[in-house]
């Protein structure tokens, strides 16, 4: 074996060494449990027990918001309502973000137990797992997972029915409003809020919509208990995160980390040598640079994100990966509303015209103002949070987005 290569395999065995190290600490979502078990000892405790354990936990919301799960929970159960729902959001539409697939591929019954969870402390008698179009070569096993528990809740009188609902792939249908809209029969497009969905949602009754990943980690808190499940962050976010990395990277996946990493401890790890920047939450993130690595934490103290972790080398022109993002924001638009539907179309001719040098580089000043404006104009976090990977593509790297390549 040559010098180099010896090099090279040293270095591989030393990542794999600290990546084993990081997942054997936060392996939560993908060890297999005993589900039937663990829904039985659930039953065993009081509703007001199981909320007041969520609660404790700090388990936010991980399809990127970041709610407190117990507080939506709780906020659920004191609405009025005659019928009460729990959803699961499984249409994972964020560009880099495939680890609910994975997730919903290996641990089915644990989203289930979680959604069952959700319902004894609720109250609601219905579910549903709304799951986007591209996941329907899923739909069978899916089904007849759901099918599995409805007998047994049957079994168990447990006054609890689940369900599954296809999307039709359109990106807004992520966001909760959007997707109730949906199920609706409905176009889908954001409401206005409030009223939130825990107090009118689906059929205009009490609903919790909790993502894919969120109520894995509700079965996992039930069975693993509130000390192990804090001990895995690395800060106060609590708890662990599965991550989806693509791009310039040179171990890709799906995997599962504590919180409250650094950028540059997960660089350490997936990079490829040459990282100059991370796109921390998909497309609707931030894009964190080189020099902030050591200083940016991925949890809720820090950069919050969804699962998405893009990696990009110094190969990369940083006016494409931007031009990409405003193509794709562009399309998947609803149009409902004007900031949103113009905004869109105009930071990508802005962007087009500078790089042309049709329009002079003060006009970032305008760009950066016409997104701000979106942000707090716009209907949905569609447009909301597109000042994210704007604002931070052209502060960082701006000496790339006006000179050709």
């Amino acid at each position: 074996m040559s010098q180099d290569a010896e090099k090279s395999t040293a270095k591989l065995s030393k990542v794999e060494k600290k990546l084993n190290l990081l997942k054997k600490r936060a392996h939560l979502i993908f060890r297999n449990i005993d589900c039937v078990k663990l829904f039985n000892r659930i039953l065993k405790k009081t509703p007001d027990e199981i909320l007041a354990t969520i609660t404790e936990s700090g388990l936010r919301g991980r399809g990127g918001a970041g709610f407190p799960t117990g507080m939506k929970w709780k906020a659920a159960l004191e609405a009025p309502g005659a019928v009460k729902y729990v959803i699961c959001n499984a249409d994972e539409g964020e560009p880099g973000t495939f680890k609910d697939r994975v997730i919903l591929e290996r641990q089915p019954d644990k989203i289930i137990v979680g959604m069952a969870t959700c319902a004894y402390v609720t109250k609601a008698t219905e579910g549903y797992i709304y799951m986007r179009g591209e996941y329907n070569f899923m739909s069978k096993e899916i089904k007849a997972c759901c099918e599995k528990w409805n007998d047994l809740f049957e079994k168990k009188d447990f006054p609890f029915r689940v369900s599954l609902r296809l999307g039709s792939g359109a990106y807004i249908c992520g966001e909760e409003t959007a997707l109730i809209e949906s199920m609706s029969g409905n176009r889908g497009e954001p409401r206005l809020r409030p009223p939130f969905p825990v107090s009118e949602g689906f059929n205009d009754m009490p609903t919790v919509v909790n993502n894919v990943e969120t109520l894995a980690y509700v079965t996992m808190i039930m069975d693993d208990g509130l000390d192990f499940f804090k001990s895995v962050a690395k800060d106060d976010s609590m708890g662990g995160k599965v991550f989806s990395v693509s791009g310039d990277a040179a171990i890709k996946g799906v995997f599962e980390l504590p919180l409250g990493m650094t950028v540059q401890e997960f660089v350490d790890i997936f990079g490829d040598g040459d990282t100059k920047a991370v796109q921390v939450g998909g497309f609707s993130g931030l894009c964190v640079p080189r020099k902030h690595f050591a200083t940016t934490i991925i949890g809720y103290r820090g950069v919050q994100t969804g699962g998405s972790m893009i990696l990009y080398n110094s190969t990369r022109s940083m006016y494409l990966v931007l031009k990409n993002y405003l193509e794709f924001f562009q399309e998947e638009s609803c149009g409902q509303c004007a900031p949103c539907r113009i905004g869109c179309q105009q930071l990508l001719l802005g962007i087009e015209a500078m790089r042309q040098g049709t329009r002079p580089l003060s006009h970032i000043d305008k760009l950066r103002e016409l997104v701000n404006v979106m942000g707090v104009a716009s209907k949905c976090k569609l447009g909301m949070s597109l000042a994210n990977p704007f604002n931070s593509i052209t502060e960082h790297f701006f000496e790339e987005i006006c000179s050709k390549w």
